[in-house]
Formats: structure tokens, sequence, C-alpha cells
């Protein structure tokens, strides 16, 4: 496993001359105290050729008889609209595929390298739409439960973290 790790790794200084801003779209507001505390101790850690920023997106209100499809499509209209110019999408789905910390490295070193700023989207209490599904450059599965969004934020947050300590050889990751 330790061939693997190394094989993520670049210097500190490589790093320090490649950038990108990890750009965290999520649909929801006035999350619990201890979501914005520790998503934001996360987001602090962060070295910064590889800074977090966080934007959060108005979910859309659940009354008048809307479908979940009207929802979702009006959700999808205020991703689009925050959505930053040139980066890649990826959106989190639970039926995208799961990867590990390491595997997670080494999409971020590519990124990193490639110059390009990468925006993670974190859809609404009913999902994101298909068609934001069907535009993302990958759609990734945290895991296959169903969890809170103020939770997503701070595992999000704490495995880009992880990721790029394993991408700087830091010692936080452990195998």
């Amino acid at each position: 496993m330790a061939s693997r790790r190394r094989g993520a790794t670049i210097s500190r200084k490589q790093a320090s001359s490649l950038a990108m801003k990890l750009w965290i779209l999520a649909v929801g507001n006035k999350m619990p105290s201890w979501v914005d505390q520790a998503f934001g101790e996360y987001a602090k850690r962060m070295p910064r050729e590889a800074r977090i920023e966080l934007l959060e997106i108005k979910p859309e209100k659940r009354a008048g008889g809307k479908t979940v499809e009207q929802m979702q499509e009006a959700e999808m209209a205020r991703i689009l609209t925050a959505l930053p110019a040139g980066a890649s999408q990826v959106m989190l789905d639970e039926r995208g595929s799961e990867m590990s910390t390491l595997e997670l490295a080494g999409s971020m070193k590519t990124w990193l390298q490639d110059g390009r700023d990468v925006a993670f989207v974190i859809g609404g209490a009913d999902g994101l739409h298909p068609a934001l599904r069907q535009r993302a450059a990958k759609l990734w599965s945290l895991s296959r439960l169903t969890m809170p969004h103020g939770l997503v934020r701070v595992l999000l947050a704490e495995q880009l973290y992880r990721a790029m300590s394993v991408i700087q050889n830091h010692p936080y990751h452990r195998e």
C-alpha cells in the first residue's frame, strides 16, 4: 500500500507552484453551528494551493404543491448560475461511484496539475436533477448511506483535507 501512497505524492515545492480552488456548492442554508465550526476547521487547514470555498444555494420552498421535478429544476437553475466557469464538475450523488481516500488524492493530484478549479455539488433534499448528473465530469458517492446535508459538507471538507495531506506526504493520513 505504501507504494500507492507515494505515487500520489508531490513535493511541497511542486504543490506550491500549482493551484486550484475547490468550490463546494451546497443546496441548503441555516446549518447548525457544529456544521459551520467543523467545516470551517477543515477549510482553514487546507493549503493555499487548494483553498475551499463554500457557496450555499437557496433550497426551493416545499410549498404550493410543487413536484419533486419542479423543485429539482429550480435548484438546478440556481446551481448552474453559481457554478464557476471552467471548473470541473463533481456531483455528489448516492448513485455515483465510491472512491477511497487514495483514489481521491490521485484525482486531486491530476486536478492540481491541470490547474483547473473543481466544483463539488451537493444537491437538496430531493437530490440533483438528472440533467445535472449527466453533465458531471464525475458522479461521486461518499457512501451508500443517506446523510444529513450538513454532515456531507463536513465529511467532504475532511476528505479533501485528508487527500491533500496524502499528496503532500503529511502524517495526517495513515494506512
